[in-house]
């Protein structure tokens, strides 16, 4: 999840220019999506067995289905331009020498470890501590068939759509984004102008459909609300526990990757423990404070300099990761689809699996740019779509983002600093070995 977002969620959605890649920066009504959440839920409690309940909940659910179908509407052309643009950018660092080369190296590895520890790690977790039984609510009205366990042959055909067009609108996610990927690496191939061309087209696409989903967005404490009516109507006060739970699983596949920066600052940047803790941490608590990784730069720069790793690779590791890099973001969003499954009933077949890496992996590289509750809905709806898992609950857990979201900016913070200094001294153990030689 891109934590890469203005502060102060309040204001109406602006149109400025973003930090990067030209895409528009969306103020959110953050604090008041989750107060419209809260009061959702206490009043579909206080109404419990009232004879109000009943007319009150049908006249909300049109409300909530409406946000929601507004949601989706946006994910695949948003999801198109972002990924296109963002590969582009991540192809062109690569060209940057040899540094760069190293850093994405490590960047794309971390990201596949980030999905994988996830799809590993959050089934046992949820069998240790299992989903609240009111936790059902959270389908609402959802039109869903679990279905069959794809076949191998079936999974590797699915990696290819003959018609993009039918695979649009069956929301078939995983061609459509390699489809989307293979572009952006084709793109990379075309003259100059012909590229320049399609980039500007596609970062119109993607400032357009950013403009509405902020729209979209900036009627959520609405949205929300009335979807929260409904949950509280079937859970009751059991609600409250499932968010609850909600939050302290995902967050801790977010912790996962926190500790994963420790031990390769430890291992792969030859920094000892004591001294990394204490680099790092001022870093960490304005990362925390802020939850984004952009006002978090100055003290991930100052917390390398303290660890001793060299300004020229700082200078530039840091602000490329800000820009391109969130280590959280597959084991997160893998978590909250996962979470969803178990929820709906999908059976999690490696297939299936397998497929969610893929489309978090790839759709990683297109959020970095995106405030924290747009990035949400754009990197998880896809995989879950992937996965063959609903995302009506998406809606109602956009609202308590927030605070897993203190976890991803903790994990991405410290993660950019630990690949800084594993980049710096793999760059310094090559030069030494040129030299000898």
């Amino acid at each position: 999840m891109n934590d890469n977002r203005p502060m102060g969620g309040h204001a109406a959605p602006a149109a400025a220019e973003g930090s990067t890649g030209g895409l528009i920066a969306v103020k959110l009504p953050v604090l008041w999506t989750f107060a419209g959440l809260v009061a959702g839920l206490a009043l579909g409690t206080l109404l419990g067995g009232s004879p109000l309940l009943d007319p009150v909940v049908q006249a909300a659910r049109p409300v909530g289905a409406l946000w929601l179908r507004g949601l989706q509407m946006t994910i695949i052309p948003l999801v198109a331009a972002l990924l296109i643009t963002g590969i582009v950018q991540i192809a062109a660092a690569a060209r940057a020498g040899a540094i760069a080369r190293r850093m994405m190296t490590l960047v794309l590895a971390l990201l596949l470890f980030s999905g994988a520890s996830t799809v590993t790690l959050m089934p046992l977790l949820l069998d240790r501590f299992p989903i609240p039984a009111s936790a059902s609510a959270l389908l609402g009205t959802a039109d869903f068939d679990p279905g069959d366990i794809p076949a191998i042959g079936d999974f590797l055909t699915s990696f290819v759509a003959p018609n993009l067009f039918a695979a649009a609108a069956e929301t078939a996610m995983l061609p459509l984004t390699l489809f989307f990927a293979l572009f952006a690496l084709a793109l990379m191939r075309l003259p100059a102008g012909q590229r320049e061309v399609l980039l500007r087209f596609f970062h119109a696409l993607g400032n357009t459909m950013l403009v509405i989903i902020g729209w979209v967005l900036w009627l959520a404490p609405v949205g929300v609300f009335a979807l929260a009516l409904g949950v509280a109507a079937q859970a009751g006060g059991g609600a409250f526990a499932t968010f609850a739970h909600y939050i302290l699983t995902v967050s801790a596949m977010g912790m996962v990757i926190v500790v994963a920066a420790y031990v390769l600052a430890i291992v792969g940047g030859r920094i000892g423990a004591a001294r990394f803790i204490r680099s790092v941490l001022p870093a960490q608590a304005v990362g925390i404070s802020t939850q984004s990784s952009l006002a978090s730069l100055p003290a991930m720069l100052d917390s390398a300099r303290r660890m001793g790793v060299r300004e020229s690779t700082a200078d530039f590791v840091l602000p490329l990761a800000v820009a391109i890099f969130r280590a959280t973001s597959p084991a997160v969003n893998l978590a909250v689809v996962i979470y969803i499954a178990t929820l709906a009933g999908v059976p999690l077949s490696l297939p299936l699996l397998v497929a969610g890496v893929l489309v978090a992996f790839i759709v990683s590289v297109g959020s970095v740019s995106l405030p924290g509750s747009i990035s949400f809905v754009i990197s998880i709806g896809p995989i879950a779509l992937a996965m063959g898992v609903p995302v009506e609950p998406l809606g109602l857990l956009v609202a308590v983002e927030m605070l897993p979201d203190i976890i991803r900016t903790l994990g991405n913070v410290t993660m950019n600093v630990a690949v800084a200094a594993t980049t710096d001294r793999a760059g310094a153990e090559a030069k030494v070995e040129t030299t000898a030689s």
